[in-house]
């Protein structure tokens, strides 16, 4: 059967300058918007100086304060549940979101009834740019508790692929379904894509033979996007892995690879996008690395105006291969997981890079920041494969000249250990610790 090329061509085709005309118009409207309806914008615009008025141009609303995580946090702590920032009324929202934080406090993340509609058509939209069609059989293999992926799955169903709600279920259970409904698409995150594919194997299936999954979407770490990561998966697999990147704060997914699976386009047409140096906070230029900045365009429950992710990331916005024109992005990494060494911004997914190109480890590592004479240095764990014939000196100095050479700077010291050592992630593996 022959399907469209686009979900919806005039959005995801729309011209450069269509686009930034699109955006220009939306945050004069949504600037107001928030400053009229939320009690926090009308206090941070007021104090900084600045009304809606002053946008005129997309540069402008570089005239707006940031807000970030902690902001966020104090503002629902201060008048719960939805808090200061919310610029509609609690009759008005139909859905929640939650994301825990470091006071152990879920930060809620709102939806009204057409911020939900628009988000889940997103998360379609990038379905569809990932291949997934209305022939499918999609394995939704997220959280489902309070978790802004959660949802997710409604994208799915919308274009008509067939849906099962599996979330977050014991490993010999998912398989289970794998085997016995062969489904097509699963999404889960890269560590337990590969956990899921190693658990496969000791039971004696073959995730490449064994099962119909031919489409893997990845999110909730950087390995999708990191071309050893990505192909390890793959040929484990026998499927195709495609990234797709999204933050509780605003939405579920709100970027993916295309086809062309050189970057995330990120939705352009809800969500403004800017990249800034973390020390200065001034823009850095499209291709350089920075931290990812975003603005809702359209978002009334909660609007996020100019919020620092935290995230490390590249944007292109030059047309892709596809044919569509909203940017693309890569994320690097987090801010609180970059070390500085020797002058050297050093994220996990760097390692990870180069740990899963050497033929003789599994591709798992563990990356622990040191402090020694008032510097920071770095160790690096490391597993070998059982059957790799290398020493473990030879190994652990080849490690270290391969970060050596691509990194600029060497680790303090390469251990390796034995395959298994290092634990399996079932979601988010931890890859870093902090021991300053």
């Amino acid at each position: 059967m022959s399907y469209k090329k686009y979900w919806n061509e005039a959005i995801e085709a729309m011209p450069r300058e269509e686009i930034e005309t699109y955006q220009t118009e939306q945050l004069k409207r949504h600037l107001q918007f928030a400053y009229e309806n939320s009690p926090y914008y009308k206090q941070s615009f007021d104090e900084a100086g600045v009304s809606p008025e002053d946008f005129k141009v997309l540069s402008d609303l570089s005239k707006f304060p940031f807000i970030n995580k902690q902001i966020e946090r104090d503002a629902q702590l201060s008048k719960p549940l939805l808090g200061t920032l919310a610029a509609t009324s609690e009759e008005d929202v139909v859905f929640v979101s939650a994301s825990s934080g470091s006071t152990g406090v879920p930060t809620l993340s709102p939806f009204t009834k057409v911020d939900f509609d628009e988000f889940q058509d997103v998360q379609s939209r990038l379905f569809w740019a990932a291949g997934v069609r209305p022939n499918d059989r999609y394995v939704h293999a997220l959280n489902f508790t309070l978790f802004v992926g959660g949802p997710d799955v409604i994208g799915a169903q919308n274009l008509g692929a067939l849906c099962i709600w599996a979330g977050t279920i014991p490993s010999e259970r998912l398989l289970y379904i794998l085997k016995e409904f062969q489904p097509t698409v699963i999404w889960t995150t890269p560590s337990y894509a590969w956990y899921l594919g190693e658990t496969a194997k000791k039971q004696g299936i073959n995730p490449a033979t064994d099962l119909a999954i031919h489409k893997i979407i990845v999110a909730g770490e950087p390995g999708g996007s990191i071309e050893a990561t990505r192909k390890a998966i793959e040929e484990l697999w026998d499927a195709e892995v495609y990234d797709f990147y999204g933050i509780s704060d605003i939405y579920g997914a709100c970027a993916g690879m295309c086809s062309e699976r050189n970057g995330l386009h990120i939705a352009e047409d809800q969500i403004y996008v800017e990249v800034i140096d973390p020390v200065t906070l001034e823009p850095v230029k499209d291709g350089e690395r920075g931290e990812l900045v975003l603005t809702t365009l359209r978002k009334q429950a909660r609007p996020m105006i100019r919020f620092r992710t935290g995230d490390i990331a590249i944007v292109n916005r030059e047309k892709c291969g596809c044919g569509r024109t909203h940017g693309r992005i890569q994320i690097v990494g987090r801010l609180d997981d970059m070390l500085i060494v020797s002058g050297v911004n050093i994220f996990p997914s760097d390692i990870e890079f180069i740990v899963r190109n050497i033929k003789e480890l599994t591709g798992e590592y563990r990356v622990y920041a040191l402090s020694e004479n008032f510097t920071t240095k770095f160790k690096v764990e490391v597993e070998k494969l059982a059957d790799a014939s290398i020493s473990n000196e030879a190994l652990a100095e080849k490690v270290s000249q391969s970060i050596k050479a691509r990194l600029g700077v060497k680790p303090k010291e390469v251990v390796i250990l034995e395959e298994g050592t290092l634990p399996r992630a079932t979601h988010k593996a931890k890859r870093f610790v902090d021991l300053r």
